[in-house]
């Protein structure tokens, strides 16, 4: 039995006055309404309406059931106006996850910018070098840089494409030399960047020849953030693999080198994964539309000031 549309069915006939008047209004028959109001009556076995032939009338406990059927059916009805308006309007909290740098960066900026637009979203990000888990930790939307997503059932989306390039201080480089190959990084001090997406020990380049794996050995320096490995590059600790959002003010302000240029690292695709496509959330929807809109321009942005400070 479908107690909640038995209920409709008799808060509509008590309105109608009349079996016949609540079936018309509901566009079903009258013995379906009939019927309703009696299986509810003996789901309940109290009786809730006297009927004649001419009329019908509460009874008392009808009366107290009505009172409750029509609060019950008027959070339904907000539940599901609420629902729906949530694929269509976005509003409420957004839960969104992405790396640290990258999240610094890009993510926060971008979070400005879709805020202008939907000032009914409160957007709660967070950001770490992992892949979290969607469901368990209750996030929306993660953005992931990866060569490629291992398959998890989730929707993605390739949002753009960033690589890193090898840095050095000018300190550093006086001291031990330019790199003119990437075989030449063997003789160096090479900082390491290790996170989900840059392993240790090993960097790949692509350039005139082509892609070319260094194994490096045992690092001097570790860490799992880009910012503070431009820091210790900056210091003069060594040669380190930056993305070109963590190197790009120290090479305006010539505390930073891009040496190799003609070498970048393994380009990474930024995706934005979300648990489900069907009966997707407008905030959702419009959140990732706005990333893949925005991101790709930006990034493009860095990518030409770049060229300003190749050294060959």
């Amino acid at each position: 039995m479908d107690t909640l549309q038995n209920m409709r069915v008799f808060v509509r006939v008590v309105e109608a006055g009349s079996f016949t008047g609540a079936a018309q209004h509901l566009n079903t028959t009258t013995a379906y309404a009939s019927r309703a109001v009696s299986d509810l009556e003996a789901h309940l076995r109290t009786r809730l309406l006297n009927r004649t032939t001419r009329r019908i009338a509460l009874t008392e406990a009808g009366e107290r059931y009505l009172q409750r059927c029509e609060q019950i059916l008027a959070y339904v009805d907000q539940a599901e106006a609420e629902a729906g308006d949530a694929h269509a309007r976005p509003s409420g909290k957004l839960k969104v996850h992405a790396m640290t740098s990258f999240g610094q960066h890009y993510v926060v900026p971008a979070v400005g910018r879709y805020q202008a637009l939907y000032p009914d979203v409160h957007i709660e990000l967070t950001l770490a070098q992992r892949m979290p888990d969607l469901l368990d930790e209750g996030y929306d939307v993660a953005l992931v840089l990866a060569i490629d997503l291992p398959d998890s059932g989730f929707v993605s989306q390739r949002l753009t494409s960033a690589f890193s390039i090898a840095c050095a201080s000018p300190a550093y480089l006086e001291r031990h030399g330019v790199p003119q190959t990437p075989r030449d990084l063997v003789n160096h001090r090479c900082l390491q960047l290790v996170t989900p997406v840059f392993p240790a020990s090993q960097w790949q380049f692509t350039g005139p020849s082509g892609a070319e794996n260094i194994d490096l050995g045992a690092a001097t320096f570790q860490v799992n953030v880009a910012e503070a490995m431009a820091v210790g590059v900056r210091e003069g600790m060594g040669v380190g693999l930056l993305p070109i959002y963590s190197a790009i003010s120290g090479l305006r302000s010539g505390e930073l080198v891009w040496i190799l240029p003609e070498y970048r690292s393994q380009e990474m695709t930024v995706f934005a994964v979300y648990p489900s496509r069907q009966y997707l959330d407008a905030k959702i929807r419009t959140w990732v539309e706005l990333l893949r809109e925005t991101l790709p321009a930006t990034l493009a942005k860095d990518q030409t000031e770049l060229r300003r400070f190749a050294r060959t």
